[in-house]
């Protein structure tokens, strides 16, 4: 499994295009994978990623620990200029002032260069999280895409991993500020030992307040992310959706439904801020009392003659360092939660593996003839309803089939076992005697074409959207194969010609126009097997009857599978097959089973009744 998933990557990063034909990005892609041991704890997972980036990290690190190490000696050096020249005398002020100033600007200036290079590890490493998910998104199967809201991907790809690449890369600051702790303590062992240890009694409760802080943190933490994964399904269906809401009249209802998942979040967090509003003051104040018992005693020493007055200035300076990091307890707690529960969501989308992979050993399908087997399909979605029951049939190399049946009946399914969007559940299809699952992906899907009824078109311009599988291809081709799909005399019309940028999705177009534009993309391919998955549904009887006389020619030299409704459809076909229940009960020409099967003539009349209505 790790090594398909860094194949794929390194496939990803040698690309010299992007998906939509443009300029080849700068960012050069992830530099490792996340741990795919399901066993290790999730900051062991995320490991790798952050180790990628290494170097700049070790020298963000370093150079915070230089710059603490310089505030570290400023209260050592103002003890012995308070102690040695302000008292006794015993020396010029002028040299202390100017070695305190130069210590403060090394400890100014290294830690504004270790925090740019922090932050640029941190996006640097979040872009990698990105882009990981990313990848693994478009290497899933249909199968996942049917039973996960595109709401909980979005918020996955974004506030999750914006949570994870927090903690990941400051949490370690919060380490180095420890540290310095420790050095700030060693001097306050060397002023005076009492007093050091007394400053510490309060450290163990705030170790407890700590480990109790986080028990509570993490149910809410993963509470917060989901709900906040839910509002984002919620604006990603009404945008998507805004023609429905609108043309059912729906706005109110939809705003509603938003302000109950924005209220779910509230709680959620109004939740988080009771936690904090009753731990976070015992992490922050519990160090104050620490502070208080070394002023008591403290003070009385110096009355005493046991301790210096700049001993003691220097003692509560290095106390105050010493209590950073534990006032930084409890906001790397909640940090640490939060990132936990997003980690282990971004998890279960990376932890999930494909239905539909290439087998060990697969090859290559090459000089396609277009044979096509179905050899006693059935075919069971993960609901568990049977689509496709003994489905057998056979077209020969160049033949045109068209797929005749009622709504349900399994004709679309048939294209998406095709091209191995979903594998069949028994039985086998195979292009010229090859099972399709001995074939790599790739290349099946190079050389079989599909056009789907629901064609989706990118917010790019037409040429780049028909350029899609080809961003290669020349302006010449595109214009050739808009002109096979009837495109081209729309297309000359628009403001920019084939230069116009469509809207999302394509929804400044007509349905009928991002049809063409989805047979253009198809035909710029030239594949040997080609199935128009009711390709012209949304598209005029009269423009319809355009493009069949410009594909008549090009089906001549294909493979082509037709499922087909209108029976000018059906007329691009030699032969049809009539599906009914998942499996077919009829082959025959259009005259032979009009003649013959009941069954047909009464799907057709619907079709055509429809199309009248």
């Amino acid at each position: 499994m790790s090594s398909s998933l860094s194949d794929r990557s390194t496939r990803v990063r040698e690309s010299d295009s992007n998906p939509l034909g443009g300029v080849t990005s700068k960012y050069p892609g992830p530099r490792a994978q996340i741990s795919r041991d399901q066993k290790l704890p999730w900051w062991r997972r995320v490991l790798p990623v952050i180790a990628s980036h290494r170097a700049t990290f070790i020298f963000a690190i370093g150079l915070s620990f230089v710059s603490l190490i310089f505030q570290v000696l400023v209260p050592n050096m103002l003890s012995g200029d308070i102690d040695n020249t302000l008292e006794k005398h015993l020396h010029s002020l002028h040299g202390d002032v100017i070695a305190i100033v130069i210590v403060g600007l090394l400890a100014g200036v290294t830690g504004i260069i270790s925090r740019q290079y922090v932050y640029a590890t941190a996006y640097n490493v979040e872009a990698d999280l990105r882009s990981l998910i990313y990848e693994h998104l478009t290497w899933l199967s249909f199968s996942f895409y049917d039973r996960v809201q595109s709401g909980q991907l979005i918020s996955r790809a974004n506030s999750d991993i914006r949570s994870v690449q927090m903690y990941s890369t400051f949490a370690p600051l919060i380490v180095v500020q420890c540290f310095i702790g420790i050095i700030a303590f060693g001097f306050m062992l060397f002023i005076n030992w009492k007093l050091a240890l007394l400053a510490m009694i309060v450290m163990p409760i705030l170790y407890v307040v700590g480990i109790k802080m986080r028990k509570v943190m993490f149910p809410i933490s993963w509470i917060t992310q989901a709900r906040l994964a839910e509002v984002a399904t919620v604006v990603d269906e009404n945008v998507n959706g805004v023609r429905v809401v609108k043309s059912f009249a729906q706005e109110e209802a939809e705003i509603n439904r938003l302000a109950d998942a924005a209220e779910r979040v509230a709680w959620a967090y109004i939740k988080d801020a009771n936690i904090r509003a009753v731990w976070s003051p015992w992490v922050q104040n519990l160090p104050q009392l620490g502070l208080a018992l070394v002023l008591f005693f403290g003070g009385w020493m110096v009355l005493q003659g046991d301790l210096k007055i700049g001993q003691i200035l220097a003692f509560n300076a290095y106390l105050l360092m010493l209590q950073a990091p534990f006032m930084m307890l409890g906001q790397l707690v909640m940090m640490g939660q939060r990132a936990k529960a997003s980690a282990e969501r971004i998890f279960e989308i990376l932890d999930e593996t494909p239905d539909v992979v290439d087998r060990p050993g697969a090859f290559d399908l090459v000089d396609v003839r277009g044979a096509i087997d179905f050899h006693h399909v059935r075919f069971t979605y993960g609901n568990g309803v049977e689509i496709l029951s003994d489905f057998d049939a056979h077209v020969a190399p160049g033949e045109t089939v068209a797929i005749v049946g009622r709504t349900g009946s399994g004709k679309s399914t048939v294209a998406r076992l095709m091209t191995r969007f979903y594998d069949v559940t028994e039985g086998a299809i195979s292009i010229d005697g090859h099972d399709l699952r001995d074939l790599t992906l790739h290349s099946l899907r190079e050389n079989v074409g599909v056009v789907l009824d629901e064609p989706f078109l990118f917010s790019v311009s037409i040429r780049e959207n028909i350029a899609y599988g080809r961003p290669d291809a020349t302006l010449e081709e595109v214009e050739a194969a808009a002109l096979a799909a009837n495109a081209d005399e729309f297309i000359i019309r628009l403001p920019e010609g084939y230069d116009t940028v469509v809207g999302e999705r394509g929804y400044t177009l007509s349905g009928g126009q991002r049809q063409r534009i989805a047979i253009a993309r198809t035909l710029l391919l030239n594949p040997p097997i080609l199935i128009l998955d009711d390709a012209t549904s949304a598209i005029d009887v009269h423009v319809e009857s355009g493009i069949y006389e410009a594909l008549r020619g090009l089906l001549t030299q294909r493979t082509t599978i037709v499922i087909a409704h209108r029976i000018s459809t059906i007329a691009l076909a030699s032969r049809v097959l009539l599906l009914d229940e998942g499996r077919v009960i009829a082959s025959g020409t259009h005259d032979d089973l009009i003649a013959r099967v009941p069954l047909y003539s009464e799907i057709l009349a619907q079709a055509t009744g429809g199309e009248r209505s």
